[in-house]
């Protein structure tokens, strides 16, 4: 009888850019407040690129990173997966620059691009190339340079996005790793949450709305906390487990009230939930696997325990990963 493989964390790493925009700097350019920011989405701070540092070097530091906790050589990868939103070219992908940056040849390398959701995305199509036995080693990475998207004279997003990056050293192996993974979308909410324009879809105007962020917050708030609620119970039914079995949340770094809010709905508490948003606030694809590397580092997250990783993004999409860690 064949052994069940699984697709088992053997290494995580980040990197959040040097320089930091504080609330109160960010007071002098719109008309906000520290306490308003702060009461309305737990964000104090926002890492911001350097001028010329793309996506892809984000990307690369935490990748060297999630490879010297692991011990592994980068020729022993043989797929990269990088979800982004912002990446350093329309062609070729950011996860083929990565894959230059560290010298691996031949390999697949792709991106993927599901905003927010998009590293739970990612590492839901590494865990099937890993279970089907395509890949044995795989590196997922969610990094963005989201500061090159926001409209800075909007108060509305500006103070919600910053820059980062997280990747995942995934690995085949026949103890328990991802248990199960859960994506979905509905475009039907496109203007809720997106850029107006793009690559084909040229703006309309040189307005700069037309090419930077555009949210209507209230109702993506509400539609967020009940599908991110649902998600949940969908991966606890679909694995057979209860809401007490779950050790760990590390949820999609938006907003403080979503994240306690689907934290309440499973019965977790506070200290069951890893809470990141405060120092880099909202990274997109970076900030699920940020959170995760950051409570792997500091212990809090030991082997053995069961973690749920949820987002929920443009598009919209929302995902979900049960893993054994």
């Amino acid at each position: 009888m064949n052994q069940k493989i699984y697709s088992r964390i053997i290494g995580t790493g980040g990197y959040l850019p040097e320089k930091i925009l504080t609330n109160l700097e960010l007071e002098k350019l719109v008309d906000t407040s520290d306490e308003w920011i702060r009461e309305r989405t737990g964000i104090e701070q926002r890492h911001i690129a350097a001028e010329g540092q793309t996506t892809c070097d984000l990307a690369e530091i935490a990748s060297r990173r999630a490879l010297d906790m692991a011990g592994v050589e980068a020729s022993q990868i043989d797929l990269i997966i990088v979800a982004t939103t912002t990446p350093d070219k329309i062609f070729p992908s950011t996860a083929c620059l990565l894959q230059q940056r560290l010298a691996i040849h031949g390999c697949p390398a792709f991106d993927v691009q599901a905003v927010c959701s998009g590293f739970i995305y990612a590492l839901s199509v590494a865990d099937q190339f890993i279970k089907t036995g395509m890949s044995k080693c795989v590196l997922v990475v969610g990094a963005e340079t989201l500061s090159r998207i926001t409209n800075w004279q909007d108060r509305n997003t500006c103070v919600l996005f910053g820059d980062g990056a997280g990747a995942v050293l995934l690995q085949a192996s026949e103890q328990p790793g991802i248990l199960s993974t859960h994506i979905h979308a509905d475009g039907e909410f496109e203007e809720l949450l997106h850029v107006p324009s793009g690559p084909s879809k040229l703006p309309k105007s040189d307005d700069i709305s037309e090419r930077t962020m555009a949210m209507k917050g209230n109702e993506v708030f509400k539609i967020a906390v009940n599908t991110l609620s649902k998600i949940a119970i969908e991966t606890l039914e679909a694995n057979q487990m209860q809401k007490e079995d779950v050790d760990w949340l590390v949820p999609h770094q938006a907003n403080l009230r979503i994240i306690l809010a689907t934290a309440k709905k499973l019965k977790l508490t506070d200290e069951q939930t890893v809470i990141t948003v405060h120092k880099h606030a909202n990274t997109s694809s970076a900030s699920v696997p940020l959170a995760l590397d950051e409570a792997i580092r500091d212990g809090r997250i030991q082997r053995g325990h069961t973690l749920l990783l949820e987002a929920f993004g443009g598009g919209f999409t929302w995902g979900s990963a049960l893993i054994k860690y």
